[in-house]
């Protein structure tokens, strides 16, 4: 089948790529709709890695996906061709013991589409654990069922804060990420969030969602205005999405006594952390990778109306044009939130 194959740093190809497989015990063959782009893959478009994980043979991009069922395989129960679905894209071995303790996601042994040497999915189709495809509300449209994936991160990022109704959140960094982390928290009881980002437009976006307080960070300092906007008390959880290293040398500062810190983007650098800061107010750090049982929880979100994620969808190329989708998205266009590729014409 033709897919879109990275062959080494920003060489991208529209090829045919051997991937034909059908659909074995407890799998189903979806024909892929949409896809988008994670700054993941835009990392492995321009720098052929990611920390530990090297692309050392041509791979196909793409991992935030939906789809329709095409066949089921034996012992599939729960799903028939037709059905429109979104799937998980991490796999891990379900006989782990991170597997039996319910935190798949960081089972060393889980194989993630787009995390070499798997494959992604920006290709017509895909052979998939039924366990882990999941259908999509009637009314969700591919575009939006494709953004479950990023979503989910937000969720995980929301469920690890401990979130109690009425919270102030802050969240540093406006991307993708950082915005869907601020709606999940909302969603999650917050009764307001603090968008904090240098990009104006990105910022305009996030304060599109009720509840999103923007702060940029050229103009105002963050601190000052979390202490105003608390009566100097600060926030109950901070969320760090921008993956900077530099914001962690004053973070502490921001979360009242007994707060939380939640760790969502991956700093490459390293990072200067303040014990004393964070042990003499107790606060609480709590990290995130992926995500674990929260697909159907953010599928029910967007499925009941709560949370409207396609003003998230800046643009979308057909599958023809994916290698300009990439270069695009490596330009990293201050208004641009989320590209995605069309598959289906």
């Amino acid at each position: 089948m033709k897919a879109l194959v990275l062959e080494s740093p920003r060489k991208l190809v529209l090829r045919d790529i051997g991937l034909e497989a059908e659909a074995g015990r407890g799998e189903v063959k979806i024909r892929l709709n949409t896809v988008g782009i994670c700054g993941s893959d835009v990392h492995y478009y321009t720098h052929g890695r990611i920390g530990p994980f090297v692309v050392e043979a041509p791979m196909v991009l793409g991992h935030e996906a939906a789809g329709t069922v095409v066949a089921v395989g034996e012992d599939v129960t729960g799903l028939k061709p037709g059905d429109r679905v979104s799937m998980e894209p991490g796999i891990p071995d379900p006989h782990s013991r991170a597997s039996r303790l319910g935190i798949y996601n960081v089972d060393p042994n889980v194989t993630f589409w787009a995390t070499p040497p798997i494959h992604g999915v920006i290709r017509p189709f895909v052979v998939h654990p039924a366990n882990f495809t999941f259908r999509i509300p009637d009314h969700i449209s591919f575009a939006e069922a494709a953004l479950v994936e990023p979503f989910a991160v937000g969720m995980q990022a929301a469920a690890k804060a401990r979130i109690q109704p009425g919270d102030t959140a802050v969240v540093i960094g406006a991307g993708p990420i950082g915005i869907m982390v601020a709606i999940a928290a909302l969603a999650g009881g917050c009764a307001r969030a603090v968008v904090a980002d240098f990009a104006q437009p990105k910022l305009d976006i996030a304060a599109s969602y009720d509840g999103v307080i923007p702060v940029n960070v050229r103009e105002s300092n963050l601190q000052e205005e979390v202490a105003r906007l608390t009566d100097g008390w600060g926030a109950d959880v901070v969320f760090e999405c921008s993956g900077a290293a530099a914001v962690w040398s004053d973070i502490a500062a921001l979360p009242r006594p007994c707060g939380t810190i939640v760790a969502v983007g991956l700093p490459i650098d390293p990072v200067p952390f303040d014990i004393a800061g964070l042990s003499t107010r107790e606060l609480r750090v709590e990290t995130v990778f992926r995500y674990a049982h929260q697909y159907d929880r953010a599928l029910a979100l967007m499925g009941s109306g709560r949370v409207d994620l396609k003003r998230l969808i800046s643009a979308t190329f057909p599958f023809e044009d994916a290698v300009a989708a990439f270069e695009r998205a490596a330009e990293g266009r201050p208004a641009d939130v989320k590209l995605q590729i069309c598959l289906e014409s």
